[in-house]
């Protein structure tokens, strides 16, 4: 079976989406979950970091929560990107609407973080699906539903850290992993 696909985007992809990448596979490990059932992947809308590292404070919040920065390296968002992707996940709502540009057809399936995290609290996912790939689909359609055509809120969006204090920088760790942490369970819930 596929591994279920997830898209982090944010402007630069050296802050944000590398944080949340490396979250997400970190919490995902955590709960015993199988790397070979995750692909996550990130880009940046901007592409002007391309092959450049991980930002450093970037880096230390990832490192400090559990996760790995080993073989990072940023790149433009390019439309096979999304389209390869079960799932986007954008820093901004500007970044949702430059990633619909890009694919429309993605629409479905792009939210902003806090938007998604804000959406799947209450989804209960049927039993008998087999895998992280069924699960993260059905998370992902219960999520448009629920969504049910209405914009993304300002507070969804995570704020920009790049050039900013180390607790500016844990502070939007936290604002991930407070989608990252569900997400991670609902893909692979405990036995």
């Amino acid at each position: 079976m596929a591994p279920f696909s997830v898209l982090c985007v944010c402007m630069g992809n050296i802050c944000r989406s590398p944080m949340a990448e490396r979250l997400l596979v970190a919490d995902a490990l955590a709960l015993g979950g199988d790397a070979g059932q995750l692909y996550v992947h990130g880009a940046g809308t901007g592409g002007w970091h391309a092959g450049e590292p991980m930002d450093a404070q970037a880096a230390r919040q990832v490192l400090a929560r559990g996760g790995t920065v080993d073989g990072f390296k940023a790149r433009k968002l390019l439309g096979e990107h999304v389209d390869g992707s079960d799932l986007v996940l954008t820093a901004t709502i500007e970044q949702v609407d430059f990633v619909v540009a890009l694919r429309p057809d993605a629409a479905a399936r792009t939210f902003v973080f806090g938007e998604f995290g804000r959406l799947i609290r209450d989804v209960r996912l049927p039993d008998g699906l087999a895998g992280a790939y069924e699960r993260g689909v059905a998370l992902v359609e219960a999520a448009d539903r629920a969504r049910a055509g209405q914009p993304a809120r300002p507070a969804d969006e995570l704020d920009d850290p790049w050039g900013r204090a180390d607790a500016y920088f844990s502070r939007v760790a936290d604002e991930i992993h407070a989608t990252t942490r569900p997400l991670a369970r609902a893909l692979f819930p405990a036995p």
